[in-house]
């Protein structure tokens, strides 16, 4: 490890107490993001397989599913410390697996159905839910100066995991099935829980901001969160800054699906072939992945540094200013596919972490309820906006030039979001003001 040490050094800057927290971290999200990559090719056949109809009830039981999960989730963490509820919350996910395995195997055709359209909700909602506990744990442990300079390596054991899931899938699944994949996909979440408890305790914050006594040590870090079921909401409906990543989250869900609507039309029109149609995704998705780690491991973390966090949140927003305006003047495949592309980096590679860094200056009990009713609820809900809107403006006769036109100033106003955002994070992480109880105000 220390020998890797320099050239580790080449790509991110840790230092060398951090070095087996960056490392694990790293692990941990590749496990998150590898086991969701792992179900998501078996969701969406879920989804094609079924009429757009039961896709559209699948999508608002989605939403129901998340606010009651999160009224769950505050109830769970209220009572428990970080150490505690995170194992516990991972290793639910991998027990529900295993019951849809039994389901699956046991239940003829027609019950498989609606076994079908559950597992197509649960899905849905494990995918945010895992990856908003894993970013609200990284949050809590790391503070803001690191997070800057951390999180994009961090990020990048996602990617790879990302990149592994969809292998795992289509190397083995018509030798084991898709239900006995969901087995190997409780058994690589199973990973999670250790990370979480061989996940350092020192040697991660510096004392003079964390506020221990300990080095690294922060007094209370592993008391239960406290608080009541419903705080994550009323502290976001007091919080102007809570309120405005709740804006940026909603702006972000709502553009990319627009953007994904607007894919469907070309693409629709483009092939008539749904072998070359798929063969043009998996290269998108391949230019993705393949842009998204060279971006984390050699520019996110520099923007961060050099720009800040309001900066770098910007470069989504007006990207898709301009995307959303160049299809409004030529809404052509190939800038659609130029636009996907760079968008889906940009947010992947660039907007994910500085995100990220947003919530490192909130109190313990905003990091893991607020961020998980924004990442979850807030996200599920911007889709469905954006969902709805499309064939409203297509009802009041807008095409795609119009739609686009309609778009580009809803970036805009998103890039001055972002902005204001990075402005009070750096302001909050002042350590007079992010140690006091008005951190997320």
């Amino acid at each position: 490890m220390h020998r890797a040490f320099p050239l580790l050094r080449k790509v991110v800057d840790v230092r060398p107490n951090e070095l087996p927290a960056l490392l694990l971290a790293a692990l941990f999200n590749f496990v998150i993001l590898g086991s969701y990559y792992v179900l998501r090719p078996i969701r969406d056949d879920i989804g094609a397989a079924g009429s757009l109809e039961s896709l559209s009830w699948m999508f608002s039981g989605t939403l129901i599913a998340m606010l009651v999960a999160n009224t769950l989730f505050s109830a769970i963490v209220a009572r428990m410390s970080r150490r505690r509820f995170l194992p516990i919350a991972y290793r639910f996910f991998s027990l529900n697996l295993v019951f849809f395995y039994i389901l699956m195997r046991t239940l003829g055709p027609a019950q498989n159905v609606w076994v079908g359209r559950a597992f197509f909700v649960w899905v849905s909602v494990f995918n945010l839910f895992v990856v908003t506990l894993f970013w609200a744990f990284m949050t809590d442990v790391f503070n803001s100066e690191q997070a800057k300079r951390l999180f994009a390596f961090i990020a990048v054991g996602g990617s790879l995991g990302a990149i592994a899931g969809p292998v795992v899938t289509a190397s083995l699944v018509r030798q084991l099935g898709a239900a006995n994949l969901i087995l190997v996909t409780a058994a690589l979440l199973e990973i999670a829980p250790w990370c979480v408890k061989f996940f350092p305790a020192q040697s991660v914050k510096e004392p003079s901001q964390a506020g221990g006594t300990k080095a690294g040590e922060e007094p209370g870090a592993e008391q239960p969160i406290g608080g009541g079921i419903i705080t994550g909401i009323s502290h976001v409906a007091r919080s102007p800054y809570l309120l405005g990543i709740c804006a940026f989250m909603l702006f972000h869900s709502i553009t990319s699906t627009l953007v994904y609507f607007q894919q469907a039309d070309i693409t629709g029109a483009q092939f008539h072939d749904r072998a070359a149609r798929t063969a043009f995704f998996a290269q998108l998705d391949l230019a993705v992945n393949t842009l998204t780690v060279i971006g984390q491991l050699f520019v996110t973390g520099r923007l961060l540094k050099w720009f800040g966090v309001g900066l770098t949140l910007a470069f989504l927003p007006a990207l898709s200013t301009l995307g959303f305006l160049g299809m409004g003047i030529t809404p052509v495949l190939s800038l659609l596919a130029v636009f996907q592309v760079l968008r889906r980096v940009g947010n992947f590679a660039f907007t994910r972490p500085a995100r990220e860094v947003l919530f490192t200056v909130l109190r313990r009990e905003d990091k893991y309820k607020a961020k998980s009713f924004i990442d979850t609820f807030v996200y599920r809900a911007g889709d469905q906006i954006g969902a709805w809107s499309y064939p409203l403006l297509t009802w009041f006769g807008l095409g795609l030039t119009g739609i686009s036109f309609v778009a580009a100033p809803l970036a805009a106003i998103w890039c001055g979001l972002s902005i204001w955002l990075g402005r009070r994070q750096a302001a909050l992480a002042e350590p007079s003001i992010a140690t006091t109880p008005l951190a997320s105000s």
